[in-house]
């Protein structure tokens, strides 16, 4: 069987067959392949005649994979991941002369929190390296990771793949926040007052702050529905709510420390005791040894690790 099937196959492909395996849909995998639905469809046809089977099967919107296609999994995860390794070489990298480009995943309170310090030291050490900034989708995390697509990910995801090397950077906690001439920003930090003013919940996505949904569940659960003025899925546009508003927003440390002074917002600590989130950072296995990427490592590593909240 394998002397007609492998012969026929190339790494194209196996990378689409890889994406279908990560995104579960064929619109989501002709996305991060930057191809069209009929091409993906076209070639998963031809994908499930060479390995007669039909690999995924769908039910509603999401195609499953058959038992066969998960066994695959693995083996083409080390095969693509050797084919790359056969273009990547261990080379000289000077910071100071390279125009590299370098992409992030982060998530709306990512951006804010790590690009600004990172570009500051960047333009002083290597001021022709790039910096591309890759909207977070957990759903993709992964992916995007594993293919390429994205060199480095910052956050908390639990979650994450084992075979994604990762290394911790800080923890960070929750902080309330109101404007600054709120009529009771003092009674709020008490129990009694923080339970009696109007609240911005932020809820946690499977698109990026999943990690969120831990201090989320406490929140609903003490606040009344009806001292809830506003539910959002982001933490900027939550402190900016609460900027403009009477409402409380409690909001990751780190974040809320950056945005209070821009903002006109005061801090404090929530009377509710709320989990903590571990932040690190990740990549994929076949970019470890790289020497750009590993300066870019020590960097962020450098910039960023022990800043406890």
């Amino acid at each position: 069987m394998a002397s007609t099937i492998y012969p026929d196959l190339n790494l194209r492909e196996l990378r689409l067959l890889q994406a279908l395996l990560q995104q579960r849909s064929i619109t989501r995998a002709a996305q991060t392949m930057e191809t069209t639905q009929p091409q993906v469809s076209k070639v998963l046809a031809r994908l499930r005649r060479q390995f007669s089977d039909p690999l995924f099967v769908r039910q509603g919107q999401a195609m499953h994979p058959t038992p066969k296609a998960l066994g695959l999994a693995d083996r083409l995860r080390v095969l693509l991941a050797a084919a790359d390794g056969l273009r990547t070489e261990e080379t000289e990298f000077v910071p100071a002369s390279s125009d590299r480009q370098f992409s992030l995943l982060l998530t709306d309170v990512g951006m804010v929190h790590f690009l600004p310090p990172l570009i500051a030291r960047i333009a002083m050490l290597a001021p022709d390296i790039k910096i591309r900034s890759v909207p977070f989708d957990a759903r993709q995390f992964e992916y995007r990771l594993e293919s390429g697509e994205a060199d480095l990910a910052f956050g908390a995801f639990p979650k994450a793949a084992r075979y994604l090397r990762r290394q911790r950077l800080y923890f960070d906690g929750y902080v309330s926040v109101v404007r600054k001439r709120h009529p009771r920003a003092r009674k709020c930090q008490s129990l009694a007052g923080f339970m009696a003013e109007r609240h911005i919940l932020v809820t946690g996505s499977e698109t990026g702050h999943a990690a969120h949904r831990a201090a989320h569940r406490v929140l609903a659960s003490t606040i009344a529905a009806s001292n809830v003025m506003l539910r959002v899925p982001s933490f900027i546009a939550g402190a900016i709510v609460a900027a403009e508003t009477d409402g409380v927003a409690t909001l990751p440390a780190n974040l809320a420390r950056r945005l209070a002074g821009p903002l006109g917002l005061v801090t404090f600590d929530p009377p509710v005791a709320l989990p903590r989130i571990e932040i690190a950072q990740f990549w994929h296995e076949r970019y470890h040894r790289d020497v750009g990427h590993r300066w870019l490592r020590n960097l962020t590593f450098g910039l960023f690790a022990g800043r406890d909240r």
